[in-house]
């Protein structure tokens, strides 16, 4: 009696078809390529799309350029932080209104403004352990298309009048409704432990650390400048699919100065003394959608697709905002310095620097944290970072002047910083470099709940 032992296939996970692929740890996730659309103003150009529609879009754009229709991807993780009930299967719905194969896996995922990033480490991860060769993160908001919620009466009457059986019954709970209970609630972002905006907890970290007008205005200044010169260098070529309408994002003032800002109201913190934090400093209400293909080397090697960066580590925090003293979106200041050190890393050897700018306070607290010897001493046991180069950070703008949709600003950031470094690298080698040199970028992207995520990347 003969027997024979069967050969392994060899596939990627992306055959359409057939039995589940083998597939073997790569040791390495790398950033293949990345898509968004522009991101737009609340209630300006894509008022009247959904998050389903924006993410559609995106992953469809996304499919497009890099020739992957009718291909079955190892997993999209995308979310959305303002979602509604009807698009509790997100992820998945966008995908089978795209050109991707329909045996798609996908899911739904949320970490508030790091949604997206931690939907694309949780993709690196299982490419680096093997489970799958190729993923898609992306994320997507509308503050124009917020869920309106209605008030707690009128819900639970709502219910009942779901189970009600007979007429009687149903006009009983309908007549126990007063006009105040149809009210809406409006919808709003504010903390739920404490009932302030995250505007309103900006502007205590500010005093904290004492933030200043003219360091956010310069920060916010710089953003505008550097997305607008990353614009006309055609950085967002192939990263950027226009929607509805709308080529580029509608927050940028390419022509703003530092005397136009200084002259803006304030809008935050107008409670405390000399209140500091404007519309000009602070990220404007967004709608939009972001994704980026992570993926094998040998996937992306085989599908003809350049390995951009690969993803070294990544790195999560959070931050008693409610209890404690610290701020609720300094979670960078602790994610940042743990992910460095566990590396072996500090600042100096790192290229660029990706400080998601929820607020320019943000980026200035952060920064000020990294410095602080005491504060790194006594809240993190480590040395203190030293001062960031600003020549590193932020270089093609963020999110002050592109715009803030929560759950697309992590892809967004991980695809330009991916291509970012890939052009350095390719101009370090163009000059003599040695191709051994690293070339490294940090991410650190702060979120509501006290919480970030801090990734680290090396072309």
């Amino acid at each position: 009696m003969t027997s024979t032992t069967p050969t392994p296939s060899t596939s990627s996970d992306a055959d359409p078809v057939g039995p589940p692929a083998t597939v073997r740890p790569s040791g390495t996730a790398v950033v293949v390529g990345g898509n968004r659309t522009p991101f737009a103003k609340a209630g300006g150009h894509f008022a009247g799309a959904s998050n389903l529609d924006m993410l559609t879009t995106v992953l469809d754009g996304l499919v497009a350029r890099l020739g992957l229709a009718g291909e079955r991807i190892g997993e999209v993780r995308a979310g959305a932080v303002l979602n509604h009930s009807k698009d509790f299967n997100l992820a998945r719905e966008a995908v089978l209104g795209t050109t991707l194969a329909p045996t798609t896996p996908a899911v739904t995922v949320q970490r508030a403004c790091a949604t997206s990033i931690e939907a694309a480490w949780d993709l690196a991860n299982k490419i680096t352990l093997g489970q799958i060769s190729s993923g898609i993160a992306g994320g997507a908001d509308s503050t124009s298309d917020a869920p309106i919620v209605v008030s707690e009466r009128l819900r639970h009457t709502l219910l009942k009048l779901n189970r009600a059986r007979t007429i009687p019954d149903r006009l009983k709970l309908v007549g126990q409704l007063r006009p105040a209970d149809l009210a809406p609630v409006a919808p709003n972002v504010n903390e739920p432990r404490t009932g302030l905006s995250m505007g309103e907890h900006q502007a205590l970290t500010n005093l904290q650390w004492q933030v200043t007008r003219e360091a956010q205005d310069a920060v916010a200044l710089a953003s505008h400048t550097q997305l607008a010169r990353a614009w006309e260098d055609g950085l967002f070529d192939d990263l950027v699919t226009p929607f509805r309408g709308l080529t580029r994002d509608a927050a940028l003032r390419a022509d703003t100065t530092a005397e136009a800002l200084a002259k803006l109201r304030t809008v935050f913190g107008n409670d405390h003394p000399e209140p500091t934090m404007t519309a000009g400093n602070s990220t404007p209400l967004s709608d939009g959608a972001a994704a980026v293909l992570l993926a094998s080397p040998a996937w992306a090697a085989e599908h003809g697709l350049p390995a951009l960066a690969r993803v070294v580590d990544a790195e999560a925090a959070a931050v008693d905002f409610v209890h404690g003293q610290e701020g609720l979106l300094m979670g960078g200041a602790y994610a940042v310095p743990r992910l460095l050190a566990r590396q072996g890393l500090g600042l100096d050897d790192i290229d660029l620097v990706e400080i998601h700018e929820a607020f320019a306070g943000v980026v200035v607290a952060t920064t000020a944290a990294w410095a602080d010897e005491t504060f790194c001493s006594e809240e993190l046991g480590l040395p203190a970072l030293g001062t960031l180069d600003t020549a590193k950070l932020n270089v093609a703008g963020s999110s002050l002047a592109a715009g803030h949709p929560f759950a697309a600003t992590g892809a967004r950031i991980v695809a330009t910083l991916a291509t970012l470094l890939a052009r350095r690298k390719a101009a370090l080698i163009a000059d003599g470099g040695s191709p051994d040199t690293p070339v490294r970028g940090l991410i650190s992207v702060c979120a509501a709940g006290g919480q970030a995520v801090a990734m680290l990347l090396e072309a």
